[in-house]
């Protein structure tokens, strides 16, 4: 779909793509023959060159993290990548990437994808932030919404029964996450915008380059949009973190 837009509007210098690999049932693991033969089909796919970010999805702990570097660098070196992306590795493999990438002079990420949101704040806040700041890395949060539980529409764990992503969502359908809610709910009434709006501002606010969030209908995109115009206030600011103490 992506490269049939693409193709259509000739605007490819325009866009951002980013795409990743390790995930894919059909082609597992971050081998230096798998990771190649993945992006030669996503390019196909994308009806493009070449791909501006290249994540590995997960960390393939069956491969040494001087193996991934050089794998990632020669992918890089081909000119069909042009910048590295890690997402779902511990913050200690994570560290070992940089430290061994800068060691050797081969290619550095340039973004990190881990889970980041107001209620799960303590694996990036006390993982993840610390190399991103070291290494001056972009940050984009999934779940940045929590699995929808975020959006304010959850205020009571019956609330849930029955959703799209109630499976998702439910591990966080305690006191302490419900307070987060009321939180974001007052804030965003204060303000007279969506919950939503208000938990990405949050992120934004914390750091991020831009949090990750999904629109199952076009008519849930406006809140996502409106975060980018949102200054939260110290007291916001304050009260967010308050609420969301628990999951740091």
């Amino acid at each position: 779909m992506i490269g049939g837009w693409l193709a259509a509007r000739d605007n490819r210098e325009q866009v951002i793509i980013a795409t990743k690999v390790g995930g894919l049932e059909s082609r597992p693991g971050l081998s230096a023959e798998n990771a190649d033969a993945a992006l030669d089909e996503s390019l196909q796919r994308l009806q493009t060159e070449y791909v501006d970010i290249y994540y590995a999805h997960y960390d393939d702990e069956s491969m040494s993290i001087e193996d991934q570097v050089r794998t990632a660098h020669e992918l890089v070196q081909s000119g069909r990548v042009r910048h590295i992306g890690l997402s779902n590795y511990t913050p200690e493999r994570m560290r070992e990437w940089f430290e061994v990438a800068s060691r050797e002079g081969l290619t550095l990420p340039v973004a990190i994808q881990p889970q980041y949101n107001l209620v799960n704040r303590k694996d990036y806040e006390q993982g993840y932030a610390p190399i991103a700041r070291e290494y001056e890395v972009a940050v984009f949060p999934y779940f940045a919404l929590a699995s929808g539980f975020l959006t304010g529409k959850y205020r009571k764990a019956e609330d849930l029964k029955g959703q799209t992503r109630e499976d998702f969502a439910s591990g966080f359908a305690t006191d302490e996450g419900f307070a987060v809610v009321d939180a974001l709910v007052e804030v965003a009434e204060a303000r007279s915008v969506e919950p939503a709006s208000v938990a990405l501002a949050w992120l934004l606010a914390k750091g991020v380059t831009a949090p990750i969030a999904s629109a199952r209908t076009p008519e849930q995109l406006p809140a996502l949009l409106a975060a980018t115009g949102i200054t939260l206030s110290a007291d916001d600011l304050e009260k967010l973190d308050a609420a969301s103490l628990p999951f740091a």
